[in-house]
C-alpha cells in the first residue's frame, strides 16, 4: 500500500472512533445509526452498492456488494459497529489519539480496526476494477456487545455463502474455533421470618449456598475434557443477589450463571446436566426449593474444519504474506458462530489483542491494521469457488 493508501485506512478508523456507538442496552448507550450512516456514505462515494437491512428502529445493518463472477457464490466480510461502555476509561473514549503506533479509544480494537480494513480491502476491489470469483458483501452490523441480533438478521433464510470471515481482535491469527455460551439463573426461594426465630422461615441463601458448592465441585471436572484448540469447558457465577436486610431470614436468592461450551456439547445438553445436579441436592430436602430459569443468552460453538478449503486459503495468504499461519481458538463468542450454524466456513481474523478490548485503556496497532487490508484482499482475490 502507498503511504496515501495507509493514510486513508488510519483516517478511516479514526473517524469511526470517533462516532459514539455504545450498545443502547449499556450505561450512555446510543444507537447505531450514525455509525451506519458514515459506512453507508463511505461506500456510496464511491459509487459501490449499497443497502440498510433495517433490523430496530435506527438500527440498521449495512451491507455492501461487489460483484463477482459468479452471482451465486458469496464472501462475507463482518464487522459490528456497537461497542460496550466507557464506563471506566482512563482515556478520552472518542480521541482516537495515535501515540507510537498505536491508535486509542473506545472500539479502536473491538472492532472499528477490523472494520476499517475491511471496508478499504473491499472498496480497493472497486477502485482497481478487480472483479473476484464471488460476489463480496461487507456486513456492518449491529449489537454484537449485546444479544448478536443483527448478525441473527442478516443469518435468516435463505440467506447463504460460500465462506464468512468475521473481524474479532485476534491479533491477525486466523481462528476457526470458539466456544459456545449459556447464561441462565438459579433462584432458590424459601419463607421469610425475624432472624430472632430463624426457625420459623427458610433461608433461601443457605439453600442457595449448597448449590454453589455442588457447582464448585462440578466445574473441576470441566478440566478433564479439553479441545484441542480451546481447552476446557468453563463455568462461573458471577452474580448473586439475595436478602432483604439483616435481621430478616431471606425468601429469596438468585445467582447467574455464564458457561462457556466446547464443540462437543450443546446447550440443551448442559442445561440438563446441572437441572440433574439441582434435583440430586433438592431430593432429599422437603423445604428446598430451587427453579431453573430459562436462558438469558445462548451461543453455539464454532469449529470450522482446518482442511477446508476457505480455511486453508487464508493459510496461505498469510504464509505468502509472510504473516503467523497456525490456526487458533478463543474462548470468546462472536458473530462467526451463527455462519457456522448455518454450515457456513467461517473464521475471526481481525487487528488488536481481545486483551485490549473493553479495557479501560482500548488501543489497536496501526501496522496491524494496515496489514489486515491486504490480509482480507488477497483472500477475496484467492478464493476459488470449484
Amino acid at each position: 500500500m502507498s503511504p496515501r493508501q495507509v493514510a486513508s485506512v488510519l483516517d478511516t478508523l479514526a473517524e469511526l472512533v470517533r462516532i459514539p456507538s455504545v450498545n443502547p442496552n449499556y450505561q450512555g448507550g446510543v444507537n447505531e445509526l450514525a455509525m451506519a450512516e458514515y459506512v453507508e456514505a463511505f461506500f456510496l462515494d464511491r459509487g459501490i452498492e449499497t443497502w440498510r437491512q433495517n433490523v430496530f428502529e435506527n438500527r440498521p445493518n449495512v451491507i455492501v456488494r461487489i460483484p463477482g463472477e459468479n452471482p451465486q457464490r458469496r464472501i462475507v466480510l463482518e464487522a459490528h459497529m456497537d461497542t460496550v461502555s466507557v464506563a471506566g476509561m482512563e482515556i478520552d473514549p472518542w480521541g482516537a489519539e495515535v501515540r507510537e503506533g498505536k491508535l486509542y479509544g473506545r472500539g479502536a480494537c473491538d472492532t472499528k480496526a477490523g472494520m476499517a480494513a475491511m471496508m478499504h480491502a473491499v472498496a480497493g476491489l472497486a477502485r482497481d476494477g478487480m472483479i473476484p470469483e464471488a460476489d463480496v458483501w461487507f456486513a456492518a452490523t449491529i449489537d454484537e456487545e449485546y444479544s448478536f441480533r443483527g448478525v441473527l438478521a442478516i443469518c435468516e433464510p435463505p440467506f447463504h455463502a460460500d465462506v464468512a470471515i468475521i473481524a474479532e481482535p485476534t491479533g491477525l491469527q486466523p481462528i476457526i474455533a470458539s466456544k459456545g455460551l449459556v447464561r441462565w439463573k438459579i433462584e432458590t426461594i424459601g419463607k421469610a421470618a425475624h432472624s430472632a426465630k430463624p426457625h420459623l422461615g427458610v433461608n433461601a441463601i443457605e439453600h442457595m449456598a449448597r448449590i454453589i458448592n455442588a457447582i464448585e465441585h462440578d466445574t473441576k471436572k470441566l478440566s478433564s475434557h479439553r479441545h484441542k484448540l480451546l481447552g476446557p469447558a468453563t463455568c462461573n457465577i458471577g452474580v448473586v443477589r439475595g436478602g432483604v436486610q439483616i435481621n430478616f431470614v431471606p425468601n429469596r436468592c438468585e445467582i447467574e450463571i455464564d458457561r462457556r461450551l466446547l464443540p462437543s456439547e450443546t446447550v440443551d445438553g448442559v442445561l440438563r446436566h446441572y437441572q440433574m445436579l439441582v434435583d440430586d441436592i433438592a431430593k432429599d430436602d422437603p423445604t428446598m426449593k430451587v427453579v431453573m430459569h430459562p436462558p438469558l443468552l445462548t451461543d453455539k460453538p464454532l469449529e470450522t474444519g482446518s482442511d477446508t478449503h476457505a480455511v486453508q486459503t487464508m493459510v496461505r495468504v498469510l504464509k505468502d504474506l509472510g504473516l503467523d499461519s497456525v490456526l487458533g481458538g478463543v474462548p470468546f463468542c462472536s458473530d462467526a458462530s451463527k455462519f457456522g450454524a448455518l454450515g457456513i466456513p467461517s473464521m475471526i481474523l481481525g487487528p488488536g489483542s481481545i486483551d485490549q478490548a473493553h479495557a479501560a485503556v482500548e488501543f489497536v496497532d496501526c501496522q496491524q491494521v494496515v496489514q489486515a487490508v491486504e490480509i482480507y484482499r488477497q483472500f477475496i482475490l484467492s478464493f476459488k469457488t470449484t
